[in-house]
């Protein structure tokens, strides 16, 4: 993962990716994981998105993922919560009632530091990875989360006319990147425009563990 790239987005202010809403994708069809209250979420690759304080408001909590500390600042900030930070190996933890933020890599993120977790939302995760680290990210998720449930927003669309990221994600690659570890669906699947370029197709996967979690 060039972490350099994203790092340098925050930096510039280069932030297109960031919502000015929770997703409907999110908001319309949470439903479908059947979460008991209070469950935790994990949001990878999260930035500061609108969606963790949506499922705040809903009495989940939220663990989250971030490599850029300009992020994750300004996420406790539009929260108005003052976060009590540690370190942990890597990473930097960011802690407070109802959210925990991992600040550094993805990648060096493990299972017992990470914990329990009933979900996974991942709008803009996967999309924003290169076709050559989506396998090893789509691994990495489901060995950290113990294989629950996903709900994950993928773009299909003609990249000869658009750069990514996001990155064009089939759904034959969805299937191939999840289909031995979970049961893959599609929720919802809807025309799209990719940076206001090129039209495509936006679709709200739920991934159902094969074997339990």
């Amino acid at each position: 993962m060039d972490t350099t790239f994203w790092l340098d987005k925050w930096d510039r202010r280069e932030t297109g990716f960031h919502e000015t809403s929770p997703n409907p994708l999110l908001t319309e069809n949470l439903s479908v994981l059947n979460l008991k209250p209070g469950a935790s979420v994990f949001v990878p690759l999260c930035g500061k998105t609108l969606n963790i304080g949506w499922l705040r408001s809903q009495g989940y909590a939220v663990v989250g993922v971030e490599l850029s500390p300009i992020a994750v600042l300004e996420l406790f900030e539009d929260l108005h919560l003052t976060p009590h930070t540690t370190k942990v190996g890597a990473l930097t933890c960011h802690a407070a009632p109802g959210l925990r933020i991992f600040e550094g890599n993805i990648f060096d993120l493990d299972a017992d530091t990470l914990g329990k977790v009933a979900a996974t939302w991942d709008r803009a995760a996967l999309v924003a990875l290169p076709k050559e680290v989506r396998a090893r990210y789509a691994a990495h998720v489901t060995a950290l989360t113990g294989d629950v449930p996903q709900l994950l927003v993928t773009l299909d669309y003609d990249q000869q006319q658009v750069s990514g990221p996001p990155f064009a994600v089939s759904g034959d690659e969805v299937k191939t990147l999840y289909g031995t570890a979970y049961r893959v669906s599609e929720v919802v699947s809807r025309p799209t425009s990719v940076k206001g370029k090129c039209p495509g197709t936006e679709s709200l996967w739920h991934l159902s563990p094969v074997f339990g979690s």
